[in-house]
């Protein structure tokens, strides 16, 4: 049997144990991306530096979980939540993330976030979880099935 590459989202593991770290300017430009990062996004570290961080923004995440976590920046709050991401060659990769506000002298200069992988049942879970609010939203749904 032959199949169109194209017509399948192949899945990137991220490894146990391993961290993925970026950091941004106050408008979400990455500035800072280590080898991980662009190893499991596909893409190189000098393509990812200047580009926005929403460049590996994966259309099954819901915009309000990106509300939600800008508000929390905002008012100077951690976020966490788990992410799907869009590797360069539309494939993805899900993930655990941290993001919070960095400080020199008392002022807000950029935002870290470090992630880490999940597991297969926090993947089926949030998926059908984001498939639901994308729902509720009347955003783009599609149907993603999980096999062994």
């Amino acid at each position: 049997m032959e199949f169109n590459r194209s017509e399948f989202l192949f899945e990137t593991e991220v490894p146990e144990g391993e961290l993925i770290i970026s950091r941004t300017d106050l408008k979400g430009r990455i500035t800072y991306a280590n080898d991980l990062f662009a190893q499991i996004s596909g893409y190189s570290v000098a393509e990812l530096v200047g580009k926005p961080h929403s460049i590996v923004r994966h259309p099954d995440m819901p915009k309000r979980v990106f509300k939600q976590m800008w508000e929390k920046l905002k008012n100077g709050q951690k976020w966490e939540g788990v992410i799907k991401n869009m590797r360069k060659d539309t494939g993805y990769y899900w993930v655990h993330a941290i993001v919070s506000g960095m400080y020199k002298d008392d002022k807000l200069v950029e935002y870290k976030s470090i992630r880490t992988p999940i597991t297969k049942a926090q993947k089926i879970e949030f998926q059908k979880k984001y498939d639901q609010m994308r729902n509720i939203d009347k955003e783009n749904i599609r149907t993603v099935l999980y096999s062994n």
